[in-house]
């Protein structure tokens, strides 16, 4: 028997197969070889026979037209189009001198500033130190045999467990980001009014004045892990600002050419790092307002940018759907992790030193090992895109992801098994953060409420405060 299909069914299964088209064709530019260099790029799209530039075109741009191109050549075009390209980026090398007469191609690089030295002799020192702190205390509690590593996980993944909504406050404008203090006493918000605010912990009060000087939305908010009244924000209008909790502007840090995504400080605190949709993220110096850094590596907007807890590494993120760790001691790009296939917004190093996790638009969080160089775990977290991801920062014992699916989740670090589900914002959970091994998480939303949850046993000794 022969069945008849509608029009509107015969229009829905055109438009799927089209996006799977286009999905494949992406995912097969994205695996494609290009080169980098901007003349070479010119030279290849003239021997394509298509414009060399377009008005307002610029060199990233440029490259990803030259790749969706290169999608539609049949194997041996595509051969015969990078052995011509080879040869010429040869030849181009060889006469900028980067080649020898042996043929041997040295590596390309570009001269640092001298403070850029001192600051990377100041990172390479400060980690040999907190590395060392770090591996002594695991060593030490792998043969204590007084040590209950997995009773001790399995406490504190109870206390997660147990969450509860304790405070509930509500602002005049949507949220976009939300950080802790180090010492816990204070929780800084920032939205779409352009201003920054900050409470008191644990009752979610309002103190001091709200801290203004973006003229646009402020996108993210971050405190000093070294200084508890210091913290930075991130704003749209392509400024990021570094401030007292007296509501003092300290530094104004401009350099970017587009719209900023996140602010990350270093574990020393003396830098601040920032990512930006000009597909770049900047290091700068605190105490001199100096850009110490521009780091390019990114194909799309760069949306995260977070630090390894010994100070030693960092690592981006951004809508290329690549995963970027950098050695801040030498500069380089040392692993690059590909696995998500939409936008990635959120990234964040464990305490245990060795794993990375990352959440996006395609709904998952990955967990990479950095020391097998792999995704090690991949979660199938929420129903909708994953705004932000936070491990708790003492033991990094467990995981939290928040999401546009109204939603926050809690995952067990030990198997990244599922947790707690923090339910009750109406829209969107824009950020997360964490204190201590998680006594208290704040959730901000897009229905400018912000919630604090707290455990069981955290709640008794507030009130016993309070008495």
């Amino acid at each position: 028997m022969e069945y008849e299909i509608s029009d509107s069914s015969m229009q829905i299964r055109e438009r799927q197969e089209k996006v799977m088209q286009d999905h494949l064709l992406k995912r097969c530019a994205y695996a494609l070889v290009v080169p980098t260099k901007d003349c070479a790029v010119r030279a290849r799209l003239h021997r394509l026979g298509e414009p060399i530039t377009l008005f307002g075109e610029r060199e990233m741009e440029r490259r990803d037209r030259l790749r969706m191109l290169m999608v539609n050549l049949d194997a041996d075009e595509l051969l015969l189009l990078q052995s011509q390209g080879d040869e010429e980026e040869v030849a181009y090398d060889a006469a900028a001198g980067i080649v020898n007469s042996d043929g041997q191609c040295y590596p390309f690089w570009t001269e640092g500033s001298e403070e850029l030295l001192q600051v990377r002799n100041y990172i390479a020192k400060y980690s040999i130190v907190k590395g060392a702190l770090r591996l002594e205390r695991a060593r030490r509690r792998r043969d204590d045999p007084d040590e209950d590593f997995d009773g001790e996980v399995d406490c504190v993944l109870a206390e997660a467990g147990n969450l509860k909504l304790d405070r509930s406050e509500i602002d005049d404008r949507p949220l976009t980001g939300c950080s802790f203090s180090c010492d816990g006493e204070l929780l800084a918000t920032c939205g779409m009014s352009g201003a920054a605010k900050l409470w008191s912990m644990p009752g979610v009060s309002r103190i001091g004045a709200p801290l203004k000087g973006h003229t646009e939305q402020v996108t993210d908010v971050a405190f000093s892990p070294a200084a508890p009244d210091l913290l930075a924000t991130a704003s749209a209008d392509r400024t990021a600002i570094l401030w007292n909790t007296e509501g003092a502007c300290l530094r104004k840090f401009e350099g970017h050419f587009d719209r900023l995504a996140r602010v990350a400080f270093h574990p020393s605190g003396k830098y601040v790092a920032t990512a930006s949709f000009d597909k770049s993220w900047r290091l700068w110096d605190i105490e001199t307002g100096v850009e110490l850094l521009y780091q390019e590596g990114h194909s799309r907007s760069v949306y995260g940018v977070c630090f390894h807890y010994d100070g030693s590494l960092a690592a981006s993120c951004g809508l290329d759907s690549i995963v970027r760790v950098w050695d801040l001691r030498s500069g380089k790009s040392i692993l690059t992790f590909e696995g998500h296939n939409k936008a990635v917004y959120g990234i964040d190093f464990s305490p245990n030193g060795y794993h990375l996790a990352t959440g996006g638009e395609d709904n998952t969080c990955r967990i990479w090992n950095l020391r097998k160089k792999e995704n090690e775990y991949i979660i199938p977290a929420h129903s909708k895109q994953i705004s932000q991801v936070k491990f708790d920062h003492v033991e990094g014992y467990f995981l939290a992801t928040a999401s546009h699916d109204k939603t926050a989740k809690l995952w067990s670090a030990r198997d990244f098994k599922p947790v707690r589900t923090l339910s009750g914002h109406d829209s969107i959970v824009s950020s997360i953060d964490i204190v201590g091994d998680g006594q208290y998480i704040a959730t901000v939303s897009r229905d400018r409420t912000i919630k604090l949850w707290a455990s069981c046993s955290s709640g008794k000794e507030n009130a016993m405060n309070m008495d």
